[in-house]
């Protein structure tokens, strides 16, 4: 298993850094960036296209004209629909969210930034997101872009990740601790 994910990270890294070089070229880092954004976003909210992104079974055109479909629908530029289309030519769907990650990753690390990983049990609103970044960009000390993921397990709170640092204020993890403090009190 390992091996495996040897293998999907350095194949996601070969083909962002490719991705990369070209919209960079072109002057497109931004609009590839907001592509890939949705194209995660799509990923995380659908079990169908995460199973079809994953699956063996269909065959290279099938993949090809579905994702060419998707990209038209979603009105993905031109640059990340034939960098699909290529992905689905040579059967490399299933690497889509790491390359996605490693492109971003990658354009972040360019530009200076820091990406931060930021959990919570609901949708966060535009202003929760200012103040976040806000006071990351304060303890860390440089630009930091947010990905946000949704996780109503954790009940309310915010987990929030930073490189190598997190911080968890979950109400989950909370109880958690509660509740090993309360069998050691017996």
């Amino acid at each position: 298993m390992a091996g495996q994910a040897d293998r999907t990270g350095g194949l996601a890294a070969r083909y962002a850094t490719a991705l990369y070089g070209l919209a960079d070229e072109q002057k497109a880092l931004d609009v590839v960036a907001a592509d890939l954004k949705s194209l995660q976003a799509m990923i995380d909210s659908s079990d169908d296209f995460r199973r079809f992104i994953k699956s063996p079974v269909l065959s290279r055109a099938d993949q090809s004209k579905a994702i060419k479909a998707l990209g038209d629908k979603a009105a993905l530029s031109g640059l990340t629909q034939k960098f699909l289309g290529l992905a689905a030519a040579n059967r490399r769907l299933f690497a889509l969210p790491s390359i996605i990650a490693a492109y971003l990753d990658l354009l972040a690390t360019r530009r200076g930034e820091v990406t931060a990983d930021v959990t919570s049990a609901v949708p966060l609103s535009d202003s929760q997101m200012l103040a976040i970044t806000a006071a990351l960009k304060q303890t860390v000390g440089r630009t930091v872009s947010l990905t946000s993921k949704i996780d109503a397990s954790i009940l309310g709170g915010l987990i929030v990740r930073v490189g190598s640092r997190m911080v968890d204020s979950s109400i989950k993890s909370k109880l958690q601790r509660l509740k090993l403090a309360m069998k050691g009190v017996g």
